[in-house]
């Protein structure tokens, strides 16, 4: 006759075995859905600075400063298996240094149950946006992107570009900084 624990450890190793096949089940029917949607991103603002970087040897490097906008309709993106959306806006640029840069400039966390909508307006980049060097001075080719990862319950991460980009071109001086 089987013992109690025996018992349990069937039926502990069956449960867990259901929820497996559930939890596949619920991955196997979001898996190969489209996950792009139309993105219209207008930059209004750009400016360029060249300053003193403190990371490395003293020598200065671009740091720009755009103003962007961003509208987009997110809301087909989620079903029932989307618990969250990771946005992020990047930059990416060519020098003569570095045949691809890529820069995170700004991101937003979408969870189930916020607004989906983006209308977003005037927005400022949430992080620096630093050369190594003097790469953006002049560069008529800065493509920006809105990306997404989308977290899901169970499944992958998959990782999405938005169908819309725009390329802007960096001026060609610098704004003078005051010193106080």
């Amino acid at each position: 006759m089987n013992t109690v624990l025996s018992r349990a450890n069937s039926l502990f190793a069956f449960s867990l075995s259901v929820m497996a096949a559930l939890t596949f089940g619920c991955f196997i029917t979001t898996a190969f859905k489209d996950r792009s949607v139309p993105v219209r991103l207008h930059v209004s603002r750009i400016m360029l600075k060249n300053v003193e970087d403190f990371t490395g040897p003293r020598e200065r490097s671009d740091l720009g400063f755009i103003t962007f906008d961003i509208t987009a309709d997110l809301e087909n993106i989620f079903d029932w298996n989307v618990k969250q959306l990771f946005l992020y806006l990047s930059a990416e640029y060519s020098t003569k240094n570095n045949a691809l840069n890529q820069v995170v400039l700004w991101d937003k966390i979408v969870l189930r149950g916020d607004n989906p909508k983006l209308l977003l307006k005037d927005m400022k980049t949430k992080y620096f946006f630093f050369d190594d060097g003097n790469g953006l001075k002049g560069n008529s080719n800065v493509t920006l992107t809105l990306s997404w990862n989308v977290v899901p319950n169970a499944g992958i991460l998959p990782l999405v570009t938005g169908s819309g980009h725009v390329s802007v071109p960096f001026p060609d001086t610098y704004e003078i900084t005051k010193s106080y």
